[in-house]
């Protein structure tokens, strides 16, 4: 696989587009060992495991293994070039999708506060991104098996999706077709929708990293009653630290 665009080259599509597809970030060995990770979870908290789907809250907290998928090369460069140098991690969620998985309606996760679209319009004008989201997928996703789907440049809506509201400008929601390995990264301003598993006997195994900048809040369920495991803490490096929570003082600390 071709090593990816550097992170500023990288870093002008998400202004244009709201997200970049990384190709071959993750090894067979580590698409093979997250998988098996996975597998080993038991839901805690508000975790859960359904008939079609199974969810798993703050992995990075289960054991030192997930350290190393909050930071990975390539991964946290960029998220670093949209977010700041301090910025941290708001999540780290695993998923199961199993055939009849349905998926979401098109929505936008996050929006710091709603603009007007005429001001978007200006190519000039770059919306400064709040939080983003890694998806590291662990499956070859083709049309059948709950492909992430996307509106190119929706971010510059200025606003969420209204309720059964499929396209933006004429821009109908596209999947992301992509390889094992691979990261698609995205902006929470981007317009964008899970989909079907349309497979009868395939699984969609997914790894999400969420960044938020320094000023938006890390709210780890079971919140108040949230503490970090000793042993994940004892095994991170000093970046994985930050990305944790340990920052410098700053106005509001």
């Amino acid at each position: 696989m071709p090593r990816t665009r550097p992170a500023a080259e990288h870093l002008c599509a998400m202004n244009a587009k709201g997200f970049v597809l990384l190709r071959g970030i993750l090894k067979p060995q580590q698409i093979e060992d997250v998988r098996a990770a996975i597998d080993r979870l038991e839901p805690i908290h508000w975790d859960y495991q359904g008939l079609v789907d199974d969810h798993y809250k703050c992995v990075f907290n289960r054991d030192p293994f997930w350290l190393d998928y909050l930071d990975l090369p390539d991964v946290i460069e960029l998220a670093e070039a949209c977010l700041g140098a301090d910025c941290h991690v708001i999540g780290q969620t695993a998923w199961r999708s199993h055939p009849g998985f349905v998926g979401g309606e098109l929505h936008a996760d996050y929006l710091a506060m709603e603009l007007p679209e005429s001001l978007l319009a200006d190519p000039t004008f770059e919306l400064p991104m709040q939080v983003c989201t890694a998806h590291l997928y662990l499956d070859d996703i083709n049309v059948d098996l709950c492909p992430t789907l996307v509106v190119p440049g929706s971010h510059r809506a200025g606003r969420k999706p209204h309720p059964g509201e499929t396209d933006w400008r004429g821009r109908n929601a596209e999947p992301v077709l992509c390889e094992a390995g691979d990261v698609l990264f995205f902006r929470s301003d981007l317009w964008h929708a899970g989909s079907r598993n349309r497979t009868t006997d395939r699984s969609r195994y997914l790894l999400q990293v969420h960044y938020g900048r320094r000023m938006v809040a890390q709210k780890f369920s079971p919140y108040l009653h949230f503490a970090f495991n000793p042993e994940v803490l004892a095994a991170a490096t000093s970046r994985q630290r930050r990305l944790l929570g340990e920052h410098v003082a700053s106005e509001y600390d």
